[in-house]
C-alpha cells in the first residue's frame, strides 16, 4: 500500500492534471490514507471537482475538504443579482419553482420552501450551484407529497378491504386538502382504530377526523 507521502504526491498530481481545476490555492494533507484539502478555489463547482479528483487516487480512504471559494475581483456578483438569476433558472428548470424561496448572503445561497418530489429538491440545488458568484448552498427545502383526494380515498378503501374484520363494515372516506374524514359504522371499537390507522398510513395526510360509530 502507498505511504501517505506517495498518496499526497498523487493527489497533488491529479489536482494539477484536472483541466476543470485551478489548483494553485489548494493544500493537501494525508494521514492514514485520509486526505484533507484546504485553501481556496475560484468557484464552487471547483470545490466539488477537487474532492472528486482526490477520491480518484488509489488508496485514498476518505476525503475531507475545507476549501473556500475566493472569487476573482472581476467575477464577484451582488447578492441581489445572484438571487435574481437563481429564481429565473429555477423557474425554467423546476416545475414547482414558485414554492421554492431563494435568499443570498455574501454569495451563499439558501433554498427553502416545499416540493412534492425529492428529485425537485436535488435538481434545484444542482442548478443553483452552477451559477456564477455562488460560493455555497444550504438546501433546506422540504419534500411534502401532495394529497390527491381520489388516490387517497382509493388507497384507504383498499386497505380497509384487506382487513377481514372490516369487510362487512360501512365506512365512508372523504378527503379535503390533507385532511381525511372517516364516517359510517363498524361492529367494534377495534375496527374503528384499524380504519383510522389505515388513513394515517397514507403519505401526506396531516389530520384524520374519526366520525365512525358503532353499529
Amino acid at each position: 500500500m502507498d505511504t501517505d507521502r506517495v498518496i499526497r504526491s498523487n493527489v497533488e498530481a491529479e489536482l494539477d492534471f484536472d483541466p476543470s481545476l485551478d489548483a494553485k490555492g489548494i493544500g493537501v494533507a494525508v494521514k492514514g490514507g485520509i486526505v484533507t484539502l484546504t485553501g481556496h478555489v475560484p468557484s464552487f463547482p471547483q470545490v466539488i471537482a477537487a474532492e472528486r479528483a482526490a477520491q480518484r487516487v488509489r488508496n485514498v480512504r476518505a476525503v475531507a475538504q475545507d476549501l473556500r471559494v475566493r472569487l476573482p475581483g472581476l467575477f464577484q456578483h451582488a447578492d441581489d443579482a445572484i438571487a435574481r438569476r437563481a429564481a429565473n433558472i429555477l423557474k425554467w428548470s423546476v416545475g414547482t419553482a414558485p414554492t421554492i424561496k431563494v435568499s443570498v448572503h455574501a454569495g451563499w445561497v439558501t433554498l427553502s420552501g416545499e416540493v412534492e418530489w425529492g428529485f425537485e429538491k436535488q435538481e434545484a440545488e444542482r442548478m443553483v450551484r452552477r451559477l456564477g458568484g455562488v460560493i455555497g448552498v444550504s438546501n433546506t427545502i422540504t419534500v411534502k407529497p401532495k394529497i390527491r383526494p381520489v388516490r387517497v380515498k382509493a388507497a384507504i378503501t383498499a386497505a380497509l378491504k384487506r382487513h377481514a374484520e372490516l369487510e362487512g363494515s360501512a365506512i365512508n372516506v372523504a378527503v379535503e386538502g390533507s385532511t381525511v374524514t372517516l364516517s359510517g359504522k363498524v361492529n367494534a371499537w377495534r375496527e374503528r382504530k384499524m380504519a383510522e390507522n389505515a388513513a394515517w398510513a397514507i403519505p401526506g395526510v396531516t389530520e384524520v377526523r374519526d366520525q365512525i360509530t358503532l353499529a
